[in-house]
């Protein structure tokens, strides 16, 4: 029988990379990562780890004890669901990452509702990009995940993850306020493409060049016939809207950076098939339906339908 401890190490190599970031994860000494996982090879009676520089990766025959791992893992969520969800109360730690504007215009108001309806339930809030989040889920540094979807971008869908749509997250044009010119002046009536076409010589605000949202906006630029002068970069999504709102930019902003509130310049449609951003919870495979994650998809469906 394989210890299941030093299993869950060579997993956790696998979804962070390096002995160093293993260690960090788990407040191990890097000596006592490797001692583990030479003690696991002596087990298996095979190379799990085979050196690339001054990195290792793992063999053919340690991605398949990954594999049996991430069923072994699986199972033991199911069980800690079941028996979470035997108990009459609910306690314990939901671990929640959210993107920006999701924090800023859902997560308040689920938190108030998760504790009236459980005071018991210690939620943990971290801001982060879904780049970010979705590996640290499957690593385990997460429950609950917030994440989005831009169009004609879609996310890769890990077999052990599982994904729940939240909304449909409308995406607009946003117009520069320029010096003089009236909060209230009339809207033209244009086309969206006409409408970003006129801004191909105006300064742009996007997200950065990593980003799902910055290849979503190139794409929408350059199909409207042009290539956006971007001269700020920032995931800051407040600060896209300060920028345009002090007429210094451009942006492509979604509806939920208003959180519910007036929009303070004006807006124009974008071209069809390109209207809204998909947004959703994601989890580990298996953990579903642990009684926090189903109360913390609840409180956020809640939020949605019922904004602050």
């Amino acid at each position: 029988m394989f210890d299941l401890h030093r299993l869950r190490l060579l997993r956790e190599l696998k979804h962070r990379g390096t002995l160093a970031a293993v260690a960090t994860a788990l407040s191990y000494a890097p000596s006592s990562v490797s001692q583990q996982l030479s003690q696991l090879e002596a087990e298996v009676g095979v190379t799990l780890l085979e050196p690339v520089g001054r990195r290792v990766r793992l063999t053919e025959q340690a991605e398949i004890l990954v594999a049996h791992t991430e069923a072994v893992l699986q199972r033991l969520e199911r069980a800690e669901a079941d028996i979470a969800g035997s108990l009459t109360e609910l306690t314990g730690t939901l671990r929640i990452a959210a993107f920006q504007t999701a924090a800023l215009a859902l997560v308040p108001t689920a938190l108030g509702l998760l504790r009236e309806q459980h005071p018991n339930l210690r939620v943990h809030v971290t801001q982060t990009e879904p780049e970010k989040a979705l590996p640290a889920l499957l690593a385990r540094d997460f429950d609950l995940v917030l994440a989005e979807e831009y169009p004609g971008n879609p996310n890769p869908r890990p077999a052990e993850l599982e994904q729940e749509d939240l909304l449909d997250d409308p995406l607009r044009l946003a117009l520069p306020q320029l010096p003089g010119d009236p909060a209230d002046a009339p809207v033209v009536a244009e086309t969206p493409v006409a409408a970003l076409r006129s801004l191909a010589d105006h300064p742009w605000v996007m997200e950065p060049e990593d980003t799902a949202a910055r290849h979503w906006a190139m794409t929408l630029c350059r199909n409207a016939g042009f290539e956006p002068d971007v001269r700020f970069e920032s995931t800051d999504l407040l600060l896209h809207r300060r920028l345009v709102e002090q007429g210094h930019a451009a942006a492509l902003l979604p509806d939920l950076v208003w959180s519910g509130q007036p929009p303070t310049t004006p807006l124009r449609q974008l071209p069809r098939g390109q209207r809204t951003r998909r947004v959703f919870t994601v989890v580990r495979r298996g953990s579903s339906g642990h009684p926090a994650i189903q109360a913390g998809r609840t409180a956020l469906h809640q939020a949605v339908a019922s904004p602050s």
